[in-house]
């Protein structure tokens, strides 16, 4: 991928790993198994459990699918990205690794080389319809996910005008 981030090369290739390149196969019984992480659903908060013999990811089964799905993701972004138990952490320290969980969250859930292959409509709330039904999330976090796509092709747009026309101060 042109211009890609470390996350999105991160993404697409643990992706590629799972053997995972559309949108229908976003789904965390899919991507839990192949990665072999258990999931449980209960009546609580998600988040990632430290057991003494084991780590899953516990699911809040009373919210919607979309939400699971990003809660997953979120959840699954600290148990790739981060390691140990986060009741420990200082809160500035907590809050930086909360950020990354989102930050992974929004590219698991949208990867940008899926993004990418989708034809979109020509009006914005027509595109966010679109990435909330082809990507299974919440409307707000597709309008979420769009504006952070279309924020880094407009800084990469600028840098490239910047390179090709060089500034004489």
């Amino acid at each position: 991928m042109a211009h890609s981030t470390l996350l999105e090369d991160y993404v697409f290739s643990l992706y590629q790993s799972l053997r995972i390149s559309e949108p229908s196969q976003l789904t965390i019984d899919l991507i839990s198994r192949r990665l072999g992480v258990e999931v449980e659903y209960a009546d609580a908060s998600s988040k990632t459990v430290h057991a003494p013999q084991e780590v899953f990811i516990l699911i809040d089964r009373r919210l919607s699918p979309e939400k699971q799905w990003q809660d997953f993701s979120h959840e699954l972004g600290h148990l790739l990205r981060h390691c140990g138990n986060q009741l420990s952490l200082p809160s500035p320290f907590l809050k930086m690794q909360e950020w990354q969980a989102d930050n992974f969250m929004y590219h698991f859930c949208v990867p940008t080389f899926m993004l990418e292959k989708v034809e979109f409509p020509w009006r914005k709330q027509e595109v966010i319809s679109k990435i909330a039904q082809t990507f299974n999330v919440e409307l707000e976090f597709a309008a979420k996910r769009l504006e952070r796509w279309l924020r880094k092709k407009e800084e990469l747009h600028f840098y490239s005008y910047l390179s090709n026309h060089k500034m004489h101060v």
